[in-house]
């Protein structure tokens, strides 16, 4: 189906209403937006570490590896804003549901990473190089969307499986952080108990 946008500014907006798919207009403050803004956030986020890992896609295979899932990831994460965009009684058949596929998907990931590290024996300090901070602050902003998600599901019937990607992705960000540090041979800054002053990281 194609898209076409010809007018960026409608001037619909300007008394803190918005329209969602189907044309049922909500506050700018309601959950609903609320959840699919914060999805559009971390969207953007993840299009950051996209650009950074673009930079140093000399540095090695691991990269385009890197880029495939980000790009994966963005699209899905386009459909879940405009799948909660969508109130129940506006759902029509062939409309994009995230379900068990993408939720597998990630998991598969998670699990193919993890082959390539060594058991944490620390909690991780957020860092461990420009790509790697990136996704860590990823990780934090998708466990907000997810709180989100979650409180707009208390008021509203959504897709469980939304809930369920998202907490899966957070994983996913973590993962990744550590994994792409690591094939760039990047410190890992590890959490130590009592530590005051010292200013070390550790490998």
């Amino acid at each position: 189906m194609a898209i076409r946008i010809n007018k960026v500014y409608t001037r619909t907006g300007d008394r803190g209403e918005t329209a969602l798919v189907g044309g049922k207009r909500v506050a700018k403050d309601s959950l609903r937006v609320e959840a699919y803004g914060a999805v559009d956030e971390l969207n953007s986020i993840v299009g950051l570490a996209r650009v950074f890992n673009e930079e140093d896609r000399e540095s090695g295979e691991g990269h385009k590896f890197m880029d495939e899932v980000l790009c994966q990831i963005q699209d899905e994460l386009f459909d879940i804003g405009s799948e909660l965009a969508t109130p129940p009684e506006y759902f029509q058949k062939g409309m994009f549901q995230v379900g068990a596929d993408e939720i597998k998907r990630l998991e598969k990931w998670i699990d193919q990473c993890q082959k390539d590290l060594q058991p944490l024996q620390s909690f991780i300090l957020p860092g461990g190089g420009r790509i790697g901070a990136y996704l860590h602050q990823c990780r934090t902003v998708c466990r907000r969307v997810e709180r989100d998600v979650l409180r707009l599901s208390r008021e509203e019937l959504i897709n469980d499986d939304v809930i369920k990607y998202l907490n899966r992705l957070s994983d996913l960000f973590f993962v990744l952080a550590r994994w792409i540090s690591d094939q760039m041979g990047e410190v890992e800054y590890l959490w130590q108990r009592g530590l005051r002053g010292q200013g070390k990281s550790k490998k």
